[in-house]
């Protein structure tokens, strides 16, 4: 452990400014106007991944954007540890809220990280976090303490499906072939407190266009006499919640795991203050489904949520239309079990079937994908617990995260491998959202920590 620390302190100034030139390249996968950016931070990992130790390389060509693939094998018959990791990054919109250029890093000192955070779109999700598995093989390479096969698969997708990654997982499954899958997209409790995330829910993702008259029409001549697709629009997705904010989709819930008393007494026993919970966002109470705490309503239960919604005119003064159409982009957050693609088809019925006469509805499914729950008592839990507890002091506690990442029951499905998921991030980082940020202290504290994953992985598997 002397030795990784030493390592660490020797080579963080590079490392900071290693990850700060990643994130100056605005690889935005939802919009084609980053096309290049986002083909030119694909190179920019593969040639990290080499100058970290990678004995072979490659660009793998998909029907989208390129995935990043590297190994070192240094014995057929070691286990091999799958790193995955994303180096897309979502939209920096509303750039008015950034408190500096999404895409010109900066160190800033806060509360939270009072050693500073690297603020930056992807700084956290996932640029940050995927870049400390490469960090860490240099560090294993160097100090020549790989204890086994380790290879990685980097996609350009992530944010927006990653439809390219199931294909090539598909096609791919004898080189991607491993002992264990390792990822770091999610958080941990605290920067005192590890927690290795054991669910993630799944997801589906859909737009809605509610159609009205055939062209915009004066709200003086016509007010009152045809539908206003904005008005119905906003009442159809206010009938999608009950008086104790229970989704009222038929069969959205059939298939919904409930826990244990015993389940939900484990996960109360992590570490949450309602009051500062409160005080971060700046909002007077919190809301959710009756029933349920916060942290099980944002992780254990599925939900609902408008991410955004348009229609009519919004410039600036006045003009006085009923819109033609009303538009709304709709996520569901799904529990184990609920399979996203019959979620899907449960929302379009309902949802066309509560629309009045007045209007027409569209439904375009989007993208989507299933939960995970991962076993407690496996080697690789056991491994990253041994870890966290060697460089914090203390061990993890596992969590269920509110957060969804489909390719992980994509993984077990074609690969037949478990999936442990590392986080370092927390969830004041902001990820999704303007100020992005990623505390230097949880950077480097990656870093120590995944060779240590490695050690006890191949120790506990012998």
């Amino acid at each position: 452990m002397e030795n990784i620390k030493s390592y660490v302190q020797q080579h963080k100034d590079r490392f900071i400014n290693e990850l700060i030139e990643l994130l100056k390249i605005p690889s935005v996968s939802a919009d084609t106007a980053y096309s290049q950016d986002v083909i030119d931070t694909a190179e920019a990992v593969k040639e990290s991944l080499s100058k970290a130790g990678c004995d072979y390389v490659e660009t793998c060509d998909t029907p989208g954007y390129p995935i990043i693939y590297g190994e070192k094998i240094i014995d057929p018959n070691l286990p091999t540890v799958l790193v995955y990791g994303h180096y897309d990054v979502q939209p920096p919109d509303p750039l008015e809220l950034w408190t500096s250029p999404p895409f010109e890093p900066v160190i800033k000192t806060t509360d939270i990280h009072p050693e500073g955070a690297i603020f930056a779109r992807g700084a956290c999700d996932d640029k940050g976090q995927m870049y400390m598995h490469v960090k860490a093989l240099e560090l294993m390479v160097q100090s020549n303490t790989l204890p086994c096969n380790v290879k990685f698969m980097i996609e350009g997708e992530e944010e927006v499906g990653s439809a390219s990654l199931a294909w090539f997982v598909e096609r791919n499954q004898e080189k991607l072939k491993n002992d264990v899958i390792l990822i770091s997209d999610t958080g941990m409790i605290s920067n005192q407190q590890p927690s290795i995330t054991t669910g993630l829910r799944g997801l589906s993702y859909v737009e809605v266009e509610v159609t009205g008259p055939n062209r915009d029409l004066h709200s003086g001549l016509y007010g009152g006499a045809v539908a206003n697709p904005i008005n119905i629009l906003a009442k159809m997705i206010a009938s999608l919640h009950d008086e104790n904010n229970h989704i009222t989709i038929p069969g959205f819930y059939d298939k919904v795991q409930e826990l244990s008393a015993e389940e939900r007494a484990e996960m109360a026993k992590a570490p949450f203050s309602l009051e500062k919970y409160k005080n971060a966002l700046n909002i007077a109470d919190v809301y959710g489904e009756k029933g349920y705490v916060t942290n099980e309503r944002n992780s254990i239960r599925p939900t609902l949520d408008v991410n955004g919604i348009w229609g009519g005119y919004t410039g600036e003064g006045a003009k006085t239309v009923i819109a033609s159409k009303a538009f709304a982009k709709i996520s569901m957050r799904l529990v184990p079990n609920q399979d996203w693609e019959e979620i899907t088809e449960l929302f379009t019925k309902h949802f066309t079937s509560i629309a009045p006469t007045g209007v027409t509805v569209k439904v375009t499914p989007h993208h989507g994908g299933q939960g995970y729950v991962t076993p407690i008592d496996s080697i690789g839990y056991q491994a990253a617990n041994k870890a966290y507890t060697e460089t914090f002091g203390v061990p993890a506690i596992p969590v269920r995260s509110g957060g969804s990442i489909p390719i992980v029951a994509l993984f077990e499905k074609e690969l037949k491998s478990k999936t442990i998921l590392m986080g370092f991030g927390l969830d004041s980082d902001a990820i999704h959202s303007p100020n992005e940020h990623f505390g230097i202290f949880n950077y480097l504290k990656g870093i120590e920590t995944i060779p240590l994953f490695y050690k006890y992985f191949v120790e506990l598997s012998k």
